[in-house]
């Protein structure tokens, strides 16, 4: 499974990008606004990430309404640097744009998916990624888990790899990481403090304080 890191701090994407794992990068309007991002700044700041992480896909979000609009707008996020995808909520209006996107070549991540039929639907309009969400199904007491384990088990019924990835999304726990893993999901799309978390294990922190502890009796010993 690969690791996507779902932010638009350009600096907690370099950061993460740093370690190694790090095989994509998801954006979308919320997490840029927490940036304090200006709208005229948007795309510039797409291509500052394209840029920082350039062998990375990075999606960048469409927030057009009409299918004519997104695939404009698609069209334009796409041609800022070679790297980026298109990312659109799933709707009528979005299928029909990315039927129309997979024509020019662009790759398409289809978000907010939700139900089994949305996944599929996606994929048969030619969305490279699908993205079914797991934390907001916590939100409302729902098993977010429960719900991404059909998708991914309908969409690789019918699909491979090498025409859609199921990215899972909101994803905030190292639980939610090892659910998604052990569940077959392609790609699991992670904040960057629940990357952090990711990193940790009291046994593993308890260790590397040991080893530095005796490594220090050993420095100080004549």
């Amino acid at each position: 499974m690969k690791f996507f890191i779902d932010t638009a701090d350009l600096e907690q994407i370099k950061t993460a990008y740093s370690w190694g794992c790090v095989a994509g990068v998801t954006t979308n309007p919320s997490l840029y606004a927490k940036t304090g991002g200006k709208l005229a700044d948007f795309e510039a700041h797409m291509v500052k990430i394209a840029e920082a992480c350039p062998d990375v896909p990075v999606s960048a979000e469409s927030t057009a309404t009409t299918t004519e609009e997104m695939v404009a707008e698609g069209l334009r996020l796409a041609a800022l640097a070679p790297n980026i995808v298109v990312k659109l909520p799933i709707c009528a209006e979005s299928l029909a744009a990315t039927k129309e996107l997979k024509k020019h070549g662009v790759d398409v991540n289809m978000t907010l998916i939700f139900t089994v039929p949305q996944a599929l639907m996606a994929c048969s309009a030619g969305a490279r990624y699908v993205s079914p969400f797991v934390g907001r199904f916590d939100d409302i007491a729902e098993d977010g888990i429960d719900q991404l384990s059909a998708i991914v088990t309908a969409v690789k019924n019918y699909y491979g790899p090498e025409h859609t990835e199921i990215i899972a999304a909101s994803l905030r726990t190292p639980n939610h990481v090892t659910q998604a893993a052990l569940l077959g999901a392609d790609i699991a799309t992670v904040p960057f403090a629940a990357m952090e978390k990711c990193l940790h294990h009291p046994l593993t922190d308890a260790g590397l304080a040991a080893f530095e502890a005796d490594w220090a009796k050993v420095s100080a010993a004549e």
